[in-house]
């Protein structure tokens, strides 16, 4: 046990959770590359939980960072803020939403927790309606609209939440239809629901379900979900803090595979627009943000050294189009994983989209979830030098697989080729 492992467990709480049997230290990171305190070298194909975004040590993103530092640092949103004002137009016109308003945040939860605020408010009513296997923060509220067992440690709760069926289309009672059929089924779900209770703020989604293991409904699922709730005036809030800037390759946001009813009325952004800075935030049509009436401020949501963070890494995502590369090297990798799984029994299913990749883990001939497997897969995958992470309903057998959006196609294939050896070894 390392000492730096022993004073984490002295001061740090038990349920803050460490990835491996023999916790590393990273110190240091360029590219798609980190490097640990021993020296080793690893290809990251989980970047910070989604959140280097970019590349490790982005030139353009550390020279505006360490500029922006060398004026100002913090002032809060007291005062008018440049960086802010001009991170929250381009954001603005890049969501879709008409007439928009920008709120930052320091985290996903904190912007998730600012968009139940606003719908709960706009709406007058305190049910919500979240997706099943769904994960949105650690906050209270949070964590009281999460369907995910796992990650919901309190059954108290400031909100009614009710859970609709459609985030996980592999498992559960409509597994085995087709996408229409399955799309038809959830709606009809939907439409009992509501037709037992009133007054609902909004539903809460996540496009592609996160710490869920990656899994997503058919395209347009909340497309035919919007028809619904717009009958009942209810909200739709798209949680894109893991799908956003442009990762699935195919759309830019998550909710665009579902957009033929047009955008979300409100959108929570997170983890790789700062490529590492703590930059969260709301968007939402003007009458839906302003409908608060009380006086409201965030001390660090919008800081200056942040908001320059986020502008140098937007900049840099548009003018090289890495969602193109997301799309192009994305769906190798995926092709490359699929071939992989064929001939692993325990795999049991790789799917995603764009540089966002699931791996679920079952034991053979079964359809049970294999948490052992992904831990053992997780340990061989990091000693030959490659870092991805873990995720998944029940017990946690998903390998999830989110490398920086810079990623190039030798890295892939190398990362391919230690994630083959891994599960062949299980």
């Amino acid at each position: 046990m390392s000492d730096l492992y022993e004073r984490h467990r002295a001061v740090i709480p038990d349920w803050v959770a460490l990835y491996y049997r023999h916790p590393i230290e990273i110190t240091h990171g360029e590219g798609r590359h980190v490097w640990d305190a021993d020296g080793n070298r690893y290809l990251d194909f989980f970047g910070g939980i989604l959140t280097t975004m970019t590349a490790h040590a982005l030139p353009e993103v550390t020279k505006a960072v360490s500029e922006q530092a060398g004026r100002i640092i913090h002032s809060s949103t007291l005062y008018l803020n440049r960086p802010m004002v001009e991170l929250a137009e381009r954001i603005a016109a890049l969501s879709g939403i008409p007439d928009a308003r920008v709120f930052f945040t320091t985290s996903g939860t904190e912007a998730n927790d600012t968009a139940l605020l606003l719908a709960t408010a706009y709406r007058r009513s305190g049910t919500i309606l979240a997706m099943r296997n769904s994960y949105h923060g650690r906050s209270f509220s949070a964590v009281s609209i999460t369907g995910n067992r796992a990650w919901s440690p309190t059954g108290l709760s400031p909100l009614q939440t009710l859970y609709v069926h459609g985030g996980v289309r592999g498992r559960g009672p409509y597994a085995e239809l087709s996408d229409a059929r399955f799309v038809e089924a959830c709606v009809a779900d939907l439409e009992d629901l509501l037709g037992q209770t009133r007054d609902v703020a909004a539903l809460i989604a996540e496009p592609i379900q996160g710490v869920g293991g990656f899994t997503s409904p058919p395209d347009g699922l909340y497309a035919a979900f919007r028809e619904v709730l717009d009958r009942h005036g209810i909200l739709w809030i798209s949680d894109e803090v893991q799908t956003g800037w442009g990762r699935t390759g195919d759309n830019f946001w998550g909710w665009q595979a579902h957009g033929r009813n047009g955008p979300p009325d409100l959108l929570t952004f997170a983890k790789g627009i700062g490529n590492g800075m703590s930059v969260g935030g709301v968007v939402a049509r003007a009458e839906v943000m302003n409908c608060i009436d009380a006086n409201s401020i965030s001390t660090f949501g919008g800081s200056p050294i942040t908001m320059a963070a986020g502008l140098a890494n937007l900049s840099y995502l548009l003018e090289h189009d890495l969602q193109g590369n997301a799309r192009r090297v994305g769906g190798m990798l995926l092709e490359r994983l699929r071939a992989i799984g064929a001939a692993v029994p325990e795999v049991r299913e790789v799917r995603g989209r764009g540089l966002m990749a699931a791996v679920e883990l079952v034991k053979p001939g079964t359809d049970q979830a294999h948490p052992e497997a992904a831990a053992a897969a997780l340990e061989t995958a990091r000693e030959n030098g490659l870092l991805i992470g873990k995720g998944g309903a029940h017990n946690t057998s998903v390998l999830r697989i989110a490398p920086p959006l810079t990623l190039t196609v030798a890295e892939a294939e190398e990362g391919a080729a230690i994630l083959e050896r891994a599960l062949r070894s299980l």
